[in-house]
């Protein structure tokens, strides 16, 4: 019987000689190689709490976003309806204006229909408040482009530049957003040259 020959160790196959390699050396102890192992897991263990804690801090965001979305929505869905519903106060008011001024000799008539006018502006208007719409006007303020849309501009020794002298329509806003920019009349420098 013959006996297999034996192969030298250059003429093995490349992945065998890959799986002594990697397989742990003598020199490794069992503890070392727990050691390393729980090192590997300790540093993966660390890696998924980072993820966790940042997954949750962005969940919290998504939902505090969304909640503030919802009350602006809820606060503003109604900015249409406001804009339209405005311009019948403005359009109560120019009715008011253009009555007559009071006078003691006015008919009867007159007066109760004025004071029954003025009675439904300040209910509507009560109502437009409780709902967070508000009328603003800007008589004696500094202008602001950001509230106020200039008509015209009028010179003036009693009010500095850039005052609003008089209001042609009131500003109005729903809870804090401008709905309408009132309409105004800014004073100037007067001329000097006279």
């Amino acid at each position: 019987m013959s006996t297999p020959e034996q192969t030298p160790p250059e003429t093995l196959p490349e992945t065998l000689l890959a799986a002594n390699d990697a397989a742990p050396s003598p020199a490794d102890s069992p503890e070392q190689d727990a050691a390393r192992r729980i090192a590997e897991l300790e540093g993966e263990l660390e890696d998924m709490r980072d993820r966790w804690m940042r997954s949750e801090a962005e969940i919290a965001n998504v939902r505090a976003r969304a909640r503030r979305e919802v009350d602006e929505t809820r606060q503003y869905a109604v900015q249409k309806f406001a804009t339209d519903i405005v311009e019948a106060a403005e359009n109560l008011r120019r009715g008011l204006a253009a009555l007559p001024p009071p006078d003691r000799r006015e008919p009867d008539i007159i007066t109760r229909m004025r004071e029954g006018f003025e009675g439904v502006e300040r209910s509507f208007l009560a109502t437009l408040e409780r709902n967070g719409i508000k009328r603003e006007d800007p008589t004696g303020t500094p202008f602001d482009p950001n509230l106020h849309q200039a008509m015209a501009e009028q010179p003036s020794d009693q009010h500095p530049p850039g005052t609003v002298l008089q209001a042609w329509s009131s500003g109005w806003t729903l809870n804090g957003r401008l709905l309408r920019p009132a309409m105004v009349v800014v004073a100037k420098q007067a001329d000097t040259a006279a």
